[in-house]
């Protein structure tokens, strides 16, 4: 996943304007997917508009479990170390 496919994906899918370093969110969300070994369109899905996976039970009635919350803050842990490599 680049950059640029979640900066087109947060412009036309969620009608939204980018407020983050789009290239560091994608580093952090390839990162986490490539430690679990998963799909990082379904965990950029989950960080962006916090949408249930069900193969990594994320959620529980509609609440995070202990795994879904440690693979969001594995995203924002991730792209707070990423961002200091880019200037905007």
């Amino acid at each position: 996943m680049t950059g640029e496919q979640i900066k087109d994906y947060i412009i036309n899918e969620l009608d939204s304007e980018p407020r983050h370093n789009c290239t560091a969110l994608a580093e952090a969300i390839n990162h986490i997917a490539e430690e679990v070994e998963y799909d990082s369109f379904a965990l950029m899905q989950l960080l962006l508009e916090n949408k249930p996976i069900d193969a990594l039970h994320t959620h529980s009635y509609g609440f995070h479990t202990a795994n879904g919350r440690s693979l969001i803050e594995g995203m924002q842990n991730t792209y707070y170390e990423e961002i200091q490599f880019y200037v905007d």
